[in-house]
């Protein structure tokens, strides 16, 4: 059963049976939003190259992070499928996958961050059907899904965290908007959260 989150809500990431989950996969889609006017419909939508990342913390400092020109943890943990430079059809297919094997994730981790953020520049409003979802690798039962809705003129958003409870894993959507092209720039903003 999958649960559309709202900022602040949670999720524990176990199976029905109480037993934790091995591998999450963070899926990111979008598509670019067709353009206004007579011409503009003539040249079809414009392309947008949303980026999926995430960043590792350990006691409040960064000890990682996979993004497109880093696509493997150093420990192998956590793994980023590859770049999509253009979206896809908004068909609610993941145009961006991040593969987090909560097992093997180093014990010092604690924080994992799920960000988004536009590389060309674009904002949210120029694009249609952009979804983070969380997802049981092992069985594809979607667990949770948060919806950018409402366009604005931000360029970045803090999606969701995979953060630590007692002995396992759980999800927090943010669904915080921020200004930045790079999981860099988002860094001043996931302090906020940590």
């Amino acid at each position: 059963m999958s649960v559309n989150m709202s900022k602040g809500q949670q999720v524990s990431l176990s199976k029905s049976d109480g037993s934790a989950l091995n591998v999450v996969r963070m899926g990111l889609g979008w598509k670019a939003a067709q353009r206004k006017g007579f011409l503009a419909k003539l040249a079809g939508p414009k392309e947008i190259d949303l980026d999926a990342s995430a960043v590792l913390f350990s006691a409040g400092q960064v000890a990682d992070v996979v993004y497109f020109q880093h696509l493997t943890s150093d420990d192998g943990s956590v793994r980023h499928l590859g770049d999509n430079l253009t979206g896809g059809s908004g068909a609610g297919d993941d145009d961006e996958v991040i593969l987090v094997d909560l097992s093997r994730v180093p014990g010092k981790v604690d924080q994992i961050f799920l960000t988004v953020n536009s590389f060309t520049g674009q904002t949210f409003a120029e694009v249609e059907n952009a979804f983070c979802r969380v997802v049981d690798e092992s069985t594809g039962q979607e667990l949770a899904r948060y919806t950018l809705s409402g366009g604005g003129a931000y360029t970045a958003q803090i999606m969701a965290k995979l953060h630590r409870v007692g002995g396992g894993w759980q999800v927090k959507a943010i669904g915080e908007p921020a200004a930045g092209r790079t999981f860099q720039d988002l860094l001043p903003a996931v302090a906020a959260h940590l």
